[in-house]
């Protein structure tokens, strides 16, 4: 494990972490950690292959970003669209995974949410992620039948309540 990045309990206590507006100089360290995510590999690759987290997108949308306050390593990022509400992207970096950096994010996506005025966000999961955000409080809120050949699988759907923790 790299140092910096430490785990406590549960969530961590994580004076090393910052949760920032991403800018249009993280476009390409974002795009990196979609592109290269092992939860994308085998089945799932086509749906991230080429994929861009463009600056035009960071300035167009919430997005904001995990980052080691020592060295600014992108340690994973949300971006959160308020027409209709819903979590556009997610990502945490393989090797912060199962450090809490999801549940931070997920926290900062409520506060952002609940000052933009939002009762609940939706989401449509990454099918292996599904576990997680029922973990955070997220509520089954149907399927997303698969759409050939731009997504190739069903996908549950969540509503994730907003003032809820």
């Amino acid at each position: 494990m790299r140092s910096g990045i430490t785990r406590s309990g549960r969530g961590p206590l994580r004076p090393d972490l910052l949760v920032r507006r991403a800018t249009a100089h993280d476009a390409r360290r974002l795009t990196r950690l979609v592109r290269t995510s092992r939860a994308y590999e085998e089945p799932y690759a086509a749906m991230v292959a080429g994929y861009r987290v463009g600056a035009d997108y960071i300035e167009a949308h919430r997005v904001f970003a995990a980052v080691d306050r020592e060295d600014d390593r992108v340690l994973g990022f949300y971006a959160l669209i308020l027409q209709p509400p819903e979590l556009d992207l997610m990502f945490v970096a393989d090797d912060a995974q199962g450090l809490g950096i999801g549940r931070l994010l997920i926290g900062h996506l409520r506060e952002e949410a609940g000052r933009a005025g939002l009762t609940g966000v939706r989401i449509v999961a990454h099918p292996p992620a599904e576990g997680f955000y029922r973990g955070v409080g997220a509520e089954p809120a149907g399927t997303v039948r698969a759409r050939p050949p731009e997504v190739m699988w069903d996908r549950p759907a969540f509503l994730l309540p907003v003032g809820a923790s």
